[in-house]
């Protein structure tokens, strides 16, 4: 790869993405890519975070999607979306990730009951603020943990629409689908996560005397 001219560093950062692209596939611009990776590694991370439910491997999952962008740079399409490109490199890989999981799961029982915990317990988000109160962070460990008791078609939307805030349009583009069945695919997303936790937030709320009128999903989700 080689580095774009001082001069043109400071039009990186009002370039499209797709200029961006067109520069790493053209002229194995380093300084373009780079500028790619600065804007797009955090919403990536969290995705590959809420898909697989392994802090250390989202990012790892996340790293190596940009690794495939690079290494894939000749077959995207300008005429598309950058933004739509990334995110189903990196859908793939947490798909490829879960089959994985899934298939040592199969191996044997206690194998299986080890990683279905783990799944649970290891979906750690990075330190909350100071000031965040005890309740708030065990709310967000709730919800994290039934988000990862979702199929993964209900929770690439629900990660999608409600974490990262893509349009329905968008998130058809990326899964290439029709935009009704991303709603679809979202109501039932919040009627499964309605189920899980209405009954967890209602013993949590009169353990602390608190009212649980009007807690919806997406109340506390965060």
């Amino acid at each position: 790869m080689r580095t774009a001219p001082f001069a043109s560093l400071r039009s990186l950062f009002v370039i499209t993405d797709e200029q961006a692209m067109w520069r790493v596939q053209t002229q194995d611009d380093e300084t373009a890519f780079a500028q790619l990776v600065r804007r797009w590694e955090g919403p990536i991370q969290r995705l590959c975070l809420r898909m697989t439910g392994d802090l250390h491997r989202g990012e790892d999952l996340a790293q190596e999607a940009f690794t495939r962008v690079f290494a894939k740079r000749k077959e995207y399409q300008p005429s598309g979306k950058f933004s739509t490109w990334l995110w189903r490199i990196a859908l793939n890989l947490c798909y490829d990730e879960l089959r994985r999981r899934q298939r040592r799961e199969e191996t044997s029982l206690d194998g299986m009951c080890g990683e279905a915990m783990a799944a649970l317990e290891a979906f750690v988000a990075p330190e909350p603020a100071p000031d965040k109160s005890l309740v708030e962070q065990e709310r967000s460990e709730l919800v994290r943990k039934a988000l990862m008791q979702l199929t993964e078609t209900y929770r690439t939307v629900l990660v999608m629409r409600h974490y990262e805030d893509l349009k329905f349009r968008e998130i058809a583009d990326v899964l290439d689908v029709p935009e009704g069945t991303v709603k679809s695919r979202m109501a039932e997303a919040l009627t499964q996560m309605n189920r899980i936790l209405k009954p967890i937030l209602a013993v949590e709320s009169a353990k602390n005397s608190m009212k649980s009128d009007g807690q919806t999903v997406e109340s506390v989700m965060l």
